[in-house]
């Protein structure tokens, strides 16, 4: 007889449809997805200013190491963009279901999931990345690897949520189809790195007429490019609950409904 885990290790996770999918969702939704990305990150880039200056956090200017405290401030405004990225990314994820299913957009219904998500999110992204930089000075393509394993943690915890667990979930869901999914996030991170250029490049031409001027033209391409992110990580998510589980984006979205 023949098991649901080795019917599912055949199936394709279909990369291609997938990257189809998170460009359709987000040209047609987004304005939704701007704003709802460009709070958090507005609140980051603030935050983050207050800590090391404005230029530093916009990537026009170097951190501060020479002291202790430049240091300590450099790495607290790292877990700040850190926590707040999360944020975002719980938002987007309930917003691209919506949007997969033909739903109304509505941005004030996912405020309160995001932000009862955003902290564990936060906490196992950055054990994620801290694991992912360990790997990555062995060689780049563990590294990457491990990315890939814990790729799933913010759908895991905003959709399921299984809170810190959210580990161990994505590290499940993710098992067999590595590799592909380390294949699309480099695909869609190719797109998010030309808004992350355009966004520092956009910064950098405007910081002589402002601060505002320079923090919109940086904002702008880059809550962008969160936003494909936070939509293809949500299809891939479901993806992986379809093939390993049976489990359709409609029985998905009525959890958090």
């Amino acid at each position: 007889m023949t098991s649901t885990t080795d019917i599912g290790s055949r199936m394709s996770l279909g990369v291609g449809a997938i990257i189809g999918e998170s460009f359709s969702i987000f040209f047609r939704n987004l304005i939704s997805i701007a704003l709802m990305a460009l709070v958090p990150s507005m609140l980051s880039l603030l935050a983050s200013s207050a800590l090391v200056g404005l230029d530093v956090a916009l990537g026009t200017a170097d951190p501060e190491f020479s002291t202790s405290f430049g240091f300590g401030a450099w790495g607290m405004a790292i877990v700040l963009q850190i926590s707040f990225y999360s944020l975002t990314t719980a938002l987007l994820v309930q917003l691209a279901y919506d949007a997969k299913l033909g739903r109304r957009i509505q941005l004030g219904r996912y405020v309160t999931p995001a932000i009862r998500a955003a902290i564990p999110i936060a906490i196992l992204s950055l054990i994620a990345g801290v694991l992912a930089g360990v790997a990555m000075i062995a060689l780049i393509i563990p590294g990457l690897w491990v990315y890939a394993v814990f790729s799933m943690i913010a759908p895991a915890v905003v959709i399921e949520r299984v809170g810190f667990g959210g580990l161990g979930r994505s590290s499940e869901l993710t098992k067999e189809y590595r590799w592909p999914i380390l294949g699309l996030l480099i695909l869609i991170g190719i797109f998010i790195g030309i808004f992350q250029y355009v966004a520092g490049f956009a910064a950098d031409l405007t910081v002589g007429s402002g601060q505002f001027v320079a923090m919109l033209a940086y904002l702008i391409p880059s809550t962008l490019g969160a936003g494909l992110s936070g939509v293809s990580v949500a299809l891939i998510y479901a993806r992986l609950r379809e093939i390993k589980e049976g489990v359709t984006v409609d029985q998905i979205a009525l959890i958090f409904e």
